[in-house]
């Protein structure tokens, strides 16, 4: 008997109606199976944030100027952003990766759970040229591997993905609309509190953008080279590598799901190991879901970033960890069931 069916069969025994927890039970089974036993445990938690620039922002696409992706990697460090403190809350671990901010951090950080990789000061603008060389999309995807590995070796148990960049959300754009073949006016949506003539810019910017970079053979390389951005190609390999080690990560909004969609497409088995953490409030999110299948723990109509969906699910993940593990059983409670 496979361990699916005997986490299903261990928590429909529990003191309740059939199905009474809804989705939790369906996180508890699924905790069983990523991490082959009947006894989930969630032992630690690490958030894993990574940052950069996109040189798309020069085309006027984000309510914000681009100079604030650096502005707001040092807030992280300095503890003072939303993704602080929900992960001091929840006591969970954060680390900040520099995969590509376009500002030069220096002796100003001085912590262990800050890392400097960056490939380089952001982007290209990938409505004039690819966004990225092959050889820089290697670093990018090798540095969110990284993390996984040292995850591992610190005895994690459950990670998180979020990121940072100003222009993001038309790079995360860009790639549903070449991944899932929809319009870009199906995939754009207002990201940090775009006004209307920024969104009418923000399509055009996607939809000419996708016919730029189109190929016969394009793959999900080609779409992540051309108009991705560095953080999402680091989340990505999170994902990809994360698989590999039965290592459960809970996926943030909309920008980390055009990561986790990428690397599914890469390698079907990371869907098994991915939890959704909450349905963004950005125009595509649901969108991105429902063609995966996925179902959000979450729904705060929130549009943030940074991890902050996924830091608030975690709690619930290891809600139905224990649920599994410490609820009794109706023969344990000697409590009758239901008879028909």
């Amino acid at each position: 008997m496979n361990i699916e069916k005997l986490a299903q069969e261990k928590i429909n025994q529990k003191t309740k109606p059939l199905g009474a927890l809804g989705l939790l039970e369906e996180v508890a089974v699924q905790l069983c199976v990523i991490q082959n036993t009947l006894s989930p445990a969630i032992t630690k938690k690490r958030m894993l944030v990574f940052a950069a620039s996109h040189g798309i922002a020069d085309e006027g696409v984000s309510a914000y100027p681009k100079e604030v992706t650096g502005q707001m990697v040092l807030n992280f460090l300095r503890g003072g952003a939303a993704i602080n403190v929900l992960s001091a809350h929840g006591g969970i671990e954060l680390c900040v990766i520099d995969v590509g901010v376009d500002m030069d951090f220096g002796s100003e950080v001085d912590s262990p759970f800050f890392f400097n990789r960056k490939v380089r000061h952001g982007t290209r603008n990938f409505l004039k040229e690819p966004a990225m060389t092959f050889s820089e999309f290697s670093k990018a995807i090798e540095a969110g591997r990284e993390q996984v590995r040292l995850a591992k070796f610190a005895g994690v148990s459950l990670l998180g993905i979020g990121e940072m960049g100003i222009g993001n959300t038309t790079s995360a754009s860009a790639i549903v609309s070449a991944l899932l073949g929809l319009p870009a006016e199906e995939t754009v949506g207002r990201g940090t509190g775009a006004s209307d003539e920024t969104m009418k810019r923000k399509v055009r910017v996607v939809a000419e953008s996708i016919e730029k970079h189109r190929a016969d053979d394009a793959d999900v390389i080609h779409w992540l080279s051309c108009v991705g951005g560095f953080e999402i190609v680091a989340m990505t390999g999170v994902l990809l590598e994360a698989a590999e080690h039965k290592i459960p990560v809970v996926v943030d909004g909309f920008i980390a799901t055009a990561a986790a969609l990428a690397a599914i497409q890469m390698n079907n088995a990371v869907q098994a190991s991915c939890f959704w953490g909450h349905l963004s409030n950005e125009n595509a999110h649901k969108r991105v879901l429902d063609a995966l299948g996925a179902k959000p723990l979450l729904n705060l109509n929130m549009r943030l970033g940074e991890g902050t969906g996924a830091v608030l699910a975690m709690h619930l993940i290891e809600a139905a960890s224990k649920i599994m593990c410490d609820m009794a059983s109706f023969e344990e409670a000697g409590v009758s069931k239901k008879e028909r």
